[in-house]
């Protein structure tokens, strides 16, 4: 394994900083370190009783239990901790992952609300696509929990929100300081230094007050032809102060990230020997990415009254590389680059009156708004050769604004019934200025209505039967609700809607009628007016069919001992388009997923010896609408072991155990080699190899 110089000096650099404060820390006279020593902190994960609390079965949240204890290939993977959810990559690791969940291919992120304490992480008219969801500025260690709901059936969701929604919370003080070095093959290395430092004493009851901190560096070349030569660097400074009932916090957030892709490949080419399945037919794709954010958030509870806010603000930009046809247009070559800068802001608002008296019924109102403005500086599309412009395609300034009001009231009608019914109202302004056709230069108001209702019977015998329905919507690309004029060929183009309408009802079971036993089960169907959405390779807008979705979604989890522990968890769909006889299926849309696995040994952060492993696999998907072409299965199986005494702790991971020669994804469409003709075949991005991963902690 091969580090640059300035990556040893970086790495260096690190340990010293790490081993400094380090020595801080355990110096006798240092006065702080009195007051630095935290209560320990118990989780529970998706295991956790919320039978009487939650409204849905698909409701939930993750803890550091359930993502920091199974092996990570790459960042997004821990959402994968949410039931039925997939992640993979069709490209470098500095670009978002592919999601699928309830029979969507949701791409990089579209009809998948993702935020950060309120903070959206994905981004609507974006150069890729709609609802671009990157999770590198995610680091995993300082993530407390991820609170997740599926469907549409929650009045604080709005855009992006049908298949579901995750909102990630962010330690206020860190359990235990850490330094964290990992090296594993193909020149993988990271380093992490977090922690709390206290500013008053962490006492259970009294105020507190500190800073919490990560820095984080990762460097990956990935079994490929071209090394991947991914660098990401993050930074969190996260400022809180408060108690139980009133708390602040200001956290700002960093990330800059560069790789070299290897896009997905023809299948013809890996038959006939052309090139092998870590080789790429272009080797200057890749990019380069930033991201800057400040999210001040505050909580206020006066007695049964509790006042929710948040304000954000975000610098972004985008640099892609991708290739994906290769030489359909001629020997220069089909490479293309999608750019944007833009700046996010917004924020959100909540007051919830707890247990009033409503006409005899014990009532909980909560009353919200939203509002989010993306200010895009020339989002741009540009036909590329090695890196180099040819020519511009497209390019524009985006003025994209919102504004969401939503009422939710909970009403306890008997000690075994209670319903939800909410209401959510929501305002959209797209306003395209400063294009390369003057045509496709405009401005829209659009605004849409999404009612939501839950009913929720039980408990008996620790278990809930819940009835939920509710519409959603999904925005399309500012672009394609202005284009009129198609960038490519001049011909004239029909605008798509700019808000679709969804619509989705689930019944659903959760019970914790067996001891250390939670098992939940809902059977949804979800449809959506019209898959419409901009197509930011092409720089055109598609209008698709109206789809719908039914399945059943079971997960458990089992933990009858504090040395072991289970989970199983799987999704069944059927999706496909409407009113398409004979082409109605719909591309990448996974039918089945299971995931699944076993932890034995210490659990938590107890001492002594653990290991675990895990199982990953979906079943084979159509690739196009007549389903004549389809996808291979995947089967993942990963596994850890390592050791932890007092505040150490080393650990192996090992990742695609069976080296297994599966995919990532698959697509079917046209593409043509250099000097060859233009063919319709499958593309593939494949799994990586069988590797091993080495991690060592320090805790202090």
């Amino acid at each position: 394994m091969h580090l640059s110089r300035s990556t040893q000096r970086t790495l260096l650099a690190l340990v010293f900083v790490s081993s400094s404060l380090s020595a801080q820390e355990a110096t006798p006279n240092d006065e702080s370190s009195a007051t630095t020593t935290l209560p320990e902190v118990v989780v529970e994960g998706k295991a956790r009783d919320l039978v009487g609390i939650t409204d849905t079965a698909s409701k939930g949240r993750a803890t550091q239990e359930d993502f920091l204890s199974r092996p990570l290939q790459r960042r997004g993977e821990i959402l994968e901790t949410i039931p039925g959810v997939i992640i993979t990559q069709h490209a470098g690791g500095g670009k978002a992952n592919q999601y699928f969940l309830r029979g969507f291919n949701l791409d990089h992120g579209t009809d998948f609300a993702v935020s950060l304490e309120g903070m959206p992480l994905n981004l609507r008219t974006h150069a890729h696509g709609q609802g671009y969801t990157d999770l590198n500025p995610i680091i995993p260690e300082l993530i407390s929990g991820i609170d997740y709901a599926k469907g549409t059936y929650t009045a604080a969701d709005g855009d992006l929100s049908t298949a579901g929604s995750a909102n990630f919370q962010v330690w206020d003080a860190m359990p235990q300081n850490m330094v964290r070095f990992e090296v594993g093959e193909y020149n993988y290395y990271r380093a992490l230094l977090a922690g709390t430092q206290a500013l008053s004493p962490m006492e259970q009851g009294t105020v507190q007050q500190g800073l919490t901190y990560g820095l984080e560096y990762n460097y990956y070349d990935g079994p490929w032809s071209k090394p991947e030569e991914f660098n990401r660097w993050n930074g969190l400074l996260r400022y809180f102060a408060g108690d139980e009932d009133n708390k602040l916090s200001v956290t700002f957030m960093a990330y800059t990230g560069s790789w070299t892709s290897t896009d997905q490949i023809p299948a013809r080419a890996i038959q006939n020997g052309t090139i092998g399945r870590y080789d790429s037919v272009d080797g200057s794709a890749g990019g380069n990415s930033e991201r800057y954010s400040l999210n001040v958030a505050y909580e206020h509870r006066d007695d049964d009254v509790v006042t929710r806010a948040n304000l954000y603000g975000i610098y972004y930009s985008l640099d892609l590389f991708s290739n994906f046809t290769y030489f359909t247009t001629g020997p220069a070559g089909d490479q293309f680059e999608q750019s944007e800068k833009r700046i996010v802001l917004g924020g959100n608002v909540s007051r919830t009156w707890e247990e009033r008296d409503l006409f005899g019924v014990q009532s909980d109102l909560t009353l919200g708004f939203q509002t989010r403005t993306d200010l895009i500086d020339g989002i741009g599309l540009w036909a590329t050769s090695n890196r180099a412009r040819l020519s511009n395609v497209r390019q524009d300034d985006i003025l994209e604004s919102s504004f969401g009001l939503y009422a939710e009231m909970v009403n306890r009608w008997a000690p075994k019934f209670r319903t939800v019914l909410g209401l959510r109202g929501d305002v959209y302004y797209f306003e395209t200025s400063q294009s390369t056709l003057a045509a496709n230069e405009g401005e829209l108001w659009d605004g849409i209505i999404s009612p939501k209702f839950s009913a929720i019977f039980g408990p008996w015998n620790e278990t809930e039967l819940y009835l939920n329905f509710g519409m959603g919507f999904h925005s399309n690309d500012a672009r394609g609700v202005n284009t009129t004029i198609d960038p490519n060929t001049n011909a004239g183009v029909t605008p798509v809607d700019p808000l679709v309408r969804t619509m989705g009802g689930e019944i659903g079971l959760r019970t914790h009628a067996i001891q250390d036993l939670t098992t939940t089960i809902s059977l949804f169907w979800l449809q959506s007016d019209s898959e419409l959405v901009y197509v930011g390779d092409a720089g055109t807008n598609e209008p698709g069919p109206a789809s719908r979705r039914f399945g059943v979604e079971v997960a458990s989890y089992w933990r009858p001992t504090k040395w072991f522990s289970a989970d199983a968890e799987i999704a069944l769909t059927y999706a496909r388009f409407r009113n398409s006889p004979g082409v109605d299926h719909i591309p990448n849309s996974v039918p089945v997923m299971f995931s699944g696995g076993v932890n034995f040994g210490a659990q938590g952060n107890d001492d002594g010896w653990f290991t675990g492993v895990r199982l990953r696999a979906f079943a084979n998907r159509p690739l196009e609408e007549t389903n004549t072409i389809q996808g291979r299965d995947s089967f993942m199986l990963n596994g850890t072991v390592g050791y932890r005494r007092k505040n150490w702790e080393a650990a192996i991971d090992c990742l695609n155990i069976l080296n297994r020669a599966d995919n990532d994804i698959e697509y079917a469409y046209d593409s043509a080699l250099a000097g060859g003709p233009t063919v319709s075949d499958v593309h593939l991005h494949p799994v990586e190899p069988r590797m091993f991963r080495f991690r060592v902690t320090y805790r202090f």
